[in-house]
Order: structure tokens, then sequence, then C-alpha cells
């Protein structure tokens, strides 16, 4: 029988970190190591194309990433949602963020409810009450 992990001696012995990758099994370790080697060799200058392709990867602000749309613009009688071919910017970002939100509140509520106390969302904008007219104090 092959342990399904390293014997607690050595971990102690050695002074290991255990890492965890999901909840769930698998047949042996060499998935696992594959995964955090690509998980740490990413990070490396080079490995990548540019160091912006972190910055709007899946999961780097907090959020899971939303959900992505290629050509064409109509597949299987499901359409790109109109904001994507907009061309405003402001409404894509505003569209992403919301997207990213709904799909972590849903898949990963532990991730959601750490994105949201340390982004907590601005306060309502309070409404401005009118002054009344003073010659017309029925407005």
């Amino acid at each position: 029988m092959r342990p399904t992990r390293a014997p607690l001696r050595v971990l102690d012995e050695l002074d290991c970190e255990e890492i965890s990758i999901g909840d769930y099994v698998l047949t042996g370790g060499e998935l696992p190591a594959c995964i955090l080697v690509d998980a740490v060799a990413r990070l490396l200058p080079g490995v990548l194309s540019s160091p912006l392709c972190h910055e709007e990867e899946s999961i780097a602000g907090g959020l899971l990433e939303y959900p992505q749309y290629t050509r064409p613009p109509i597949f299987m009688e499901r359409e790109v949602p109109a904001v994507l071919t907009s061309g405003n910017h402001a409404a894509i970002a505003a569209w992403r963020l919301e997207r990213s939100l709904e799909l972590t509140r849903e898949r990963r509520p532990d991730l959601y409810e750490a994105y949201m106390i340390a982004n907590p969302p601005p306060p309502p904008k309070k409404k401005r009450r009118k002054k009344a007219d003073s010659a017309n104090p029925s407005q």
C-alpha cells in the first residue's frame, strides 16, 4: 500500500509545511506536485509573456474571474453580452466586476466574504433635499 502523504514524523523532523490543492482524492502525488510547480513557476520573471499577465487573472484580485467570450458573437444561439462589444470601457469594467462578484458569491463564498471584508461597498449616496422656494411654500 502506498502512503497518501508524508509520514508525520518526516514532516515534523524536516519542519515541512503541508499545502493543499483542494478537497479531493487523487491516485498519487504526481499531479499535486505538477500543480504546485506550475503555480510557483509562473510567478518567476520570464515564465509568462508579460508581468501584466498576473494582474487580471482568476483570483488575483480576490475574486473568481468574470466569464470569457470569444468569436463568433453568437454561438449556439447564445450572444456575447452587448456591453462587451459597446466600446464603453467603464461599463465593461463594471460588468466584469459584477460577474466576478456573482460567480465568487455562488462558487466560493469563503473568497467572497474575505473580499467583501477587505473591500466594503461604498455607503449609499444621500439624497439631496431640495430647498423649499420661499416665494412659494407649497413647493
